[in-house]
């Protein structure tokens, strides 16, 4: 890459030329160009060229820290955004960012403070209300997710704002709207896949026609390209609509073999960190520890994803003592923070090592700490990350009068229902039958460890349970949450919260049992998962 052009003097060798602003603003055009081409490497390139020369290049700094974002790099993307905003307090769209940026961490409490900065801005570019209403989101405000939407789309008729708009009216349970705006997208786009399969997912088909224009555009579209797995599992769920099992599979296993490759897995290091979470928290290290925190506010729903989790949050959250804090990544978070162990994604065998000797008052305090703004005003609330199943024995101890609820589905209920959904950014295993299934049958052994070390702190609740017989099920959780009883909890359906996992329609309706053995559908082609099921003990004919 050449940089500036070289001149010569009498008497000496070549001098390079001075770096000027021109060549400033000509390598950040170059960089933003080739942002928006997503060739990241030389967008980093240029930026930290820029910045060489420009140490307060307000345009370099933004640039570095959106190539940071894209790459899923955040410390750095955060970084980059706070010099944005310490060269420039009335830069909104970094502020915007920087917000982002610490959501995404799962720091809320600052993602909040830029919020408020940016908001005090009040901002007119479209892109960066569409960030604004982004964290919000992000955050569990989808009320005021949409009034940003709305805003942007207000200003601009970029399609990208009213599928923005749709995420927010999804959320919200208001699918009509949401489907009307999934429409307008794709008429300005018709090759929009996320806006396809969002569609597939706010209303029941009736007939092939939309299938058939996916398939079309599938069929155009690079087998390698991100929009694949989009269409292919908005193609298998409306299948499945109409009850074409065959073609509704083989859409499915081309969606997930198509996100497979976009995504790794290391099974090798999810296997090590279930056995140190095994040798470290034993029934002996559990009655040994000093007490944790008093508080007896949260409630954990802990679990597979697509078991049922968001069901049992709603009947809970239907009380009225009880507020739905989401799905909070806090308490994995405070375990990494607290045993200073630096790792991206979820914790490692390594932090659960150092967590043994653990100061729990001070884990308590940070988690705590860290969602008091998604905890509301009610005596209680729900943090319904079903992961934290891996930390339960800290959990347990840490708040000793926190109130532990499992969830469990049918293994291979569980299992298809899973591999049968499109995940953001989480649950890695599921593209694959056989992977799986050992995760499946690795959660299970787990939480029959976890149970032999914490006894009746934990609760399990069946789904199939809840589904055919949900007064009876839902007085069992009120007895142990220690609530009076409220018939309101029977119709948590009609809850107008927001609801932002994959469920966000299904629990806008009464409990029902359709989805209640649905694998049998797809019996003969699920063997490999099946087979490795049995194996491990969890398959009976």
């Amino acid at each position: 890459m050449a940089v500036v052009r070289q001149s010569k003097s009498k008497g000496r060798g070549p001098e390079p030329r001075a770096f000027t602003d021109a060549d400033a603003q000509k390598f950040l055009k170059r960089g933003y160009e080739a942002m928006h081409a997503k060739n990241f490497e030389e967008a980093g390139n240029c930026s930290v060229l820029v910045l060489k020369y420009r140490p307060k290049e307000i345009g370099a700094h933004f640039l570095i820290g959106l190539v940071s974002a894209e790459m899923a790099k955040w410390p750095m993307a955060r970084q980059a955004f706070q010099n944005v905003v310490s060269l420039d307090e009335k830069h909104a769209a970094g502020w915007a960012q920087l917000a982002r940026s610490f959501v995404i961490l799962g720091q809320y409490a600052n993602a909040e403070k830029a919020l408020s900065s940016v908001v005090e801005l009040k901002p007119t570019d479209p892109l960066v209300q569409d960030v604004i209403g982004t964290v919000f989101s992000l955050i569990g405000d989808q009320n005021q997710a949409l009034f940003w939407y709305d805003k942007a789309c207000n200003v601009s008729q970029n399609p990208l704002f009213e599928l923005s708009r749709a995420k927010a009216y999804t959320f919200l349970g208001r699918l009509k709207e949401a489907e009307a705006s999934l429409h307008i997208v794709l008429k300005a786009n018709a090759d929009a896949a996320q806006a396809h399969w969002m569609l597939s997912r706010v209303q029941k088909t009736i007939d092939t026609n939309h299938i058939a224009q996916m398939e079309k555009l599938s069929a155009a579209t690079p087998a390698n390209s991100p929009s694949q797995p989009f269409l292919k599992y908005a193609i298998a769920k409306e299948y499945e609509d109409l009850g074409d099992w065959k073609n509704a599979f083989h859409a499915y296993e081309a969606g997930a073999a198509a996100r497979r490759r976009e995504v790794t897995f290391d099974e090798a290091a999810e296997e090590r960190l279930f056995a140190a979470l095994k040798e470290t928290y034993t029934k002996t290290w559990f009655e040994s520890l000093p007490e944790g925190s008093d508080d007896r506010s949260p409630i954990f729903v802990i679990g597979q994803p697509r078991t049922g989790t968001t069901l049992i949050e709603r009947i809970m959250t239907a009380h009225s003592d009880v507020h739905s804090a989401g799905e909070l990544q806090q308490f994995g978070m405070a375990i990494k923070r607290v045993t200073e162990v630096v790792s991206p994604g979820p914790v490692q065998a390594e932090a659960i090592i150092k967590s043994q000797s653990i100061d729990l008052k001070k884990l308590a305090a940070m988690y705590l700490n860290t969602t008091k703004n998604m905890r509301g005003e009610s005596p209680r609330f729900v943090d319904k990350m079903p992961v934290n199943y891996l930390y339960a024995p800290l959990i347990a101890a840490a708040f000793p009068n926190a109130k532990i609820i499992h969830v469990v589905r049918d293994p291979m209920d569980s299992c298809f229902a899973s591999y049968k959904q499109l995940f953001a950014d989480a649950y890695y295993h599921s593209y694959d039958q056989e992977e799986m299934a050992r995760h499946h049958a690795r959660y299970r052994d787990l939480m029959q460890h976890w149970h032999e070390v914490l006894g009746d702190r934990i609760l399990d609740v069946h789904y199939e349970d809840v589904v055919q017989n949900t007064k009876e099920n839902a007085e069992r959780i009120m007895q142990y949450l220690e609530l009076d009883w409220q018939d309101e909890v029977l119709d948590f359906h009609t809850q107008k919260s927001a609801v932002t996992t994959a469920s966000a329609a299904q629990v806008r309706e009464k409990a029902h049992t359709r989805s209640v053995g649905r694998w049998r559908e797809f019996d003969v082609f699920l063997q490999p998962m099946k087979k490795t099921l049995k194996q491990r003990g969890l398959f009976n004919e």
